[in-house]
């Protein structure tokens, strides 16, 4: 899986669970909120204000492994 903008934050913790602490890390802390499973993460990050490259780069890193 490659992460993108458009990619629903749940999706990507239900297909990797080990990836939560990077959003932890980046001041992610609602991941048990239920508007995180569905909400891509660009709309999470602008929420934060949290640079969603950023982020991306580091989740398909880890994915990549």
């Amino acid at each position: 899986m490659k992460i993108t903008k458009d990619t629903i934050i749940g999706d990507i913790i239900d297909i990797d669970p080990s990836t939560t602490p990077y959003f932890l890390e980046m001041g992610m802390h609602c991941l048990g909120c239920p508007a995180s499973r569905g909400e891509t993460l660009e709309d999470a990050c602008m929420v934060h204000g949290i640079n969603p490259d950023e982020l991306i780069e580091k989740l398909n890193q880890h994915l990549s492994k």
